[in-house]
């Protein structure tokens, strides 16, 4: 089952970072989210990937291709103008890098690369957050369920403090506390190849908009329910927060890494 990671947005809350590289590329730790989730995924055994670019392409496209030369260590002839590679630590990934255009919105990117699928069902995920999810569970709950998509749903962590306030007086109060209740679309999903009838090469078709309310509708979108570990990469806080959390040895989204 393939893996569809969208990593072609412009990425306009985190500015700071998207001005001089696209949004999948802000380390974490000093690697690439991006190398973040794909390994997320090849733990759980699915090494191949179809990547959506967009903005700012070609900076993915040559983290890939210095890849190997990158992580390893080199004998480096300047004369010949030669290299060997001594020991590599690549991964047993294998990419597809699919430019799907600067200004799609993200149905339009995933309709986009529908050749590259096959007639197999694969997953689908943003190329902006990372979580402390074991994939085969999503894939085996979606199996069950017999929905064309599934949607893994998350609770993200609140902004800011919670108060509970009666007649003025501080009851009780929580540091940041874990959403409001309600479950968002935390990525991670499963589709099956029928999914592709409800989009368009459109730019404007986005994912989460006409497809995805029509899928609901039809009662062919179902929701595995993660309460553990989620986090995205919107802005320049939650690159602080979570640089924090791995620098600190705390990420726990960090599995079999070494």
């Amino acid at each position: 089952m393939k893996v569809v990671i969208l990593a072609g947005g412009l990425g306009t809350r985190i500015s700071e970072e998207t001005g001089l590289r696209p949004k999948p590329m802000i380390e974490i730790g000093g690697i690439p989210i991006l190398w973040h989730i794909m390994k997320i995924y090849s733990n759980a055994g699915f090494n191949d990937f179809v990547i959506c670019l967009g903005y700012k392409g070609s900076f993915i496209k040559k983290y890939f291709m210095d890849y190997a030369a990158a992580s390893s260590n080199l004998s480096i002839n300047l004369r010949k103008n030669e290299y060997k590679i001594l020991d590599s630590v690549s991964e047993n990934w294998n990419i597809e890098l699919i430019d799907t255009g600067k200004k799609s919105m993200t149905g339009s990117r995933v309709k986009k690369i529908q050749n590259y699928i096959g007639s197999e069902a694969f997953m689908l995920t943003y190329g902006d957050c990372v979580i402390d999810l074991d994939i085969n569970k999503v894939v085996n709950f979606h199996k069950k369920q017999n929905r064309i998509l599934t949607i893994t749903a998350a609770q993200p962590k609140a902004r800011w403090g919670a108060l509970d306030i009666n007649n003025g007086i501080v009851k009780s109060f929580k540091e940041k506390p874990k959403g409001d209740g309600n479950w968002i679309n935390g990525g991670f999903m499963v589709c099956e190849n029928k999914i592709f009838d409800y989009l368009s090469t459109d730019d404007n078709c986005i994912f989460e908009q006409g497809p995805m309310d029509k899928l609901a509708n039809e009662g062919q979108m179902a929701a595995y329910q993660h309460d553990g570990f989620w986090h995205p990469m919107d802005t320049l806080k939650d690159k602080l927060d979570l640089n924090k959390l791995w620098n600190q040895g705390k990420a726990p989204w960090k599995i079999k890494y070494e």
